[in-house]
């Protein structure tokens, strides 16, 4: 399997990577009801502070929900050095669902103890990174004002349609294009 980087590939159209990356897992549709790729300028607070920056999210989260976050894995697969898995992070004081996620990383790029790390699904992968330092950066691809799917909804306490904002990066790791994320944040009361 070929790893399809959304980053350096100006002809993809992010429509067509959002649909790539839900498609990973079959119940992805229920995640989102529909999506409108959206100028990051036009990215409404706190959604912009939280997803129009070039940080990971793990530290985005925590610092806007002034709580820890922790993993939470709903599906996995592996295809030869290909890791895919959707996941929630969710505020370690109460459970709290904040964000849900898609992530393709070609575990190629990273070291052995990283590459366990990561597959042993304990912690965040923004959280794995920055405790083993691995040279890296997050490149912001596109920003979507996203409708809440019924799965999702449910998840977060949500309702179906609901509005909330999400983002395509992709992160580098030693200059190398690693992994391609979609990450929605939990709809806020605004």
């Amino acid at each position: 399997m070929h790893l399809r980087l959304f980053s350096g590939m100006p002809h993809l159209n992010p429509m067509d990577e959002l649909g790539n990356l839900i498609s990973l897992f079959p119940e992805g549709d229920g995640f989102i009801k529909a999506a409108e790729h959206i100028p990051a300028a036009l990215t409404p607070e706190p959604y912009k502070r939280l997803l129009v920056h070039d940080r990971h999210m793990t530290i985005a989260m925590e610092e806007f929900h002034g709580s820890p976050v922790v993993v939470k894995v709903l599906s996995r697969k592996l295809e030869g050095n290909i890791y895919s898995r959707n996941i929630l992070l969710n505020r370690s004081e109460d459970g709290a669902v904040v964000q849900f996620a898609v992530m393709r990383f070609d575990l190629n790029m990273v070291l052995p103890a990283v590459r366990d790390e990561i597959l042993s699904e304990r912690t965040p992968l923004g959280r794995i990174l920055i405790n083993y330092n691995v040279f890296r950066h997050v490149d912001l691809g596109a920003i979507f004002r996203i409708a809440v799917g019924p799965v999702f909804a449910q998840l977060c306490g949500s309702s179906i349609g609901e509005v909330t904002y999400g983002r395509l990066a992709t992160i580098f790791c030693n200059e190398r294009p690693a992994v391609d994320l979609l990450e929605v944040a939990a709809p806020i009361a605004i």
